[in-house]
């Protein structure tokens, strides 16, 4: 990457005074980056497509912070994807939970979610008085920055922009409600959710061999190494761009590692009052607690 841009560059998304902004997290607060160039780049997304990530950070060097983070709900990093495509079943531990005789599956399975499923950082995840089976899945984000179709897995990490971490929060019931699909249980409004940053992405040691783990309420209930995934980042990218083409600021989470809730016995759901924290290494710890919804 150009520019200043290192491992230690955050973006985030926020919400300030009642506007929706984005701006570079640093020790001394956030600069405001969409108070000054929101006029030709309104959202994160719209810099990303313009692949003025570097730009951005090498304009906000010598700036002063212009807001303190504990001032701010965070947001989406990347606040409106084109899409949202989720990865199942995607570390060697998961799926021996399906116990089918199926060593691995040839292709990865594939969900999509909708933007409203997700909120940021640090901002409740919510469970629905539809059902208590509200579940957590920590994984790892990958954001496209460059736009591609049938992309070859050689070339694929020059696609990715940037990375986050996502809580794939679930409600179990409800994914198996109809004979084929999870769409239901995968979507209810802000049951899951992506952050605490954008990281840009600079090589492929960002990700090659990392640790991701996920905890509630300081319990390690998950972790594993993205070195063991059963579809690379590469042959995900790859995968996906065969049938859809892939558009600056679409949203891919890569999988989750075997511990979540429903594996239990009996089954462990989040409650009211829970915290859930993923982390990976270089990628921050992101964090929700959990509430039940206030209907109307």
């Amino acid at each position: 990457m150009e520019g200043v841009m290192t491992a230690l560059t955050r973006f985030v998304g926020f919400v300030h005074a009642g506007a929706e902004k984005y701006g570079l997290l640093r020790d001394d607060g956030i600069v405001d980056l969409s108070a000054r160039h929101a006029a030709r780049w309104p959202t994160l997304r719209t810099v990303i497509a313009d692949g003025a990530l570097a730009r951005l950070a090498d304009a906000a060097t010598g700036l002063a912070a212009d807001v303190d983070p504990a001032a701010v709900a965070y947001a989406l990093p990347v606040p409106d994807p084109g899409k949202i495509l989720c990865v199942g079943v995607n570390y060697p531990d998961r799926n021996a939970e399906y116990k089918d005789g199926q060593e691995a599956p040839p292709n990865p399975s594939l969900f999509v979610r909708f933007p409203s499923s997700f909120v940021g950082h640090d901002v409740p995840i919510v469970r629905p008085p539809e059902s208590p089976q509200l579940d957590y899945e920590g994984e790892i984000v990958i954001v496209i920055g460059k736009p591609g179709r049938r992309i070859p897995e050689t070339d694929a990490l020059s696609h990715i922009a940037g990375l986050s971490l996502a809580n794939e929060g679930t409600i179990r019931d409800w994914v198996r409600h109809a004979k084929f699909n999870v769409t239901q249980g995968k979507n209810f409004d802000r049951t899951g959710s992506i952050g605490p940053w954008f990281v840009p992405f600079a090589d492929e040691a960002q990700i090659a061999d990392i640790a991701l783990q996920t905890r509630v309420n300081g319990e390690l209930r998950q972790s594993d190494r993205t070195s063991r995934m059963i579809f690379s980042f590469r042959r995900i990218v790859s995968y996906i761009s065969t049938f859809t083409t892939l558009l600056p600021g679409d949203t891919i989470l890569t999988g989750t590692p075997t511990g979540a809730g429903a594996r239990f016995d009996p089954p462990v759901w989040l409650k009211p009052g829970d915290v859930v924290e993923v982390s990976a290494d270089g990628l921050g710890t992101l964090r929700n607690r959990v509430e039940d919804e206030v209907l109307p």
